[in-house]
């Protein structure tokens, strides 16, 4: 690991939504978001295809961060507001 990298850090929560397409996927996963507290990180796992494109999609339009994204597994850092 080179010393810009930051060091992996351990998921604060988990949700596995399976094959939930783009509509109700969205919807879950503000509601999650909204759970955790400013800067805690979700790993999400999201099966359906059109996740590759909604997820950093959702994440540019609602200002959480994407960390990681190796479909099918995607790490959010909850905004700080």
């Amino acid at each position: 690991m080179s010393a810009s990298a930051p060091a992996p850090r351990a998921a604060d929560a988990r949700w596995d939504a399976g094959d939930l397409g783009c509509g109700d996927l969205v919807l879950e996963l503000r509601g999650r978001m909204d759970a955790l507290r400013p800067g805690q990180l979700l790993e999400l796992t999201a099966r359906d295809p059109g996740a590759r494109a909604d997820i950093p999609a959702w994440c540019r339009m609602t200002g959480h961060t994407l960390i990681t994204e190796a479909h099918p597994v995607y790490q959010i850092r909850r905004k700080e507001s």
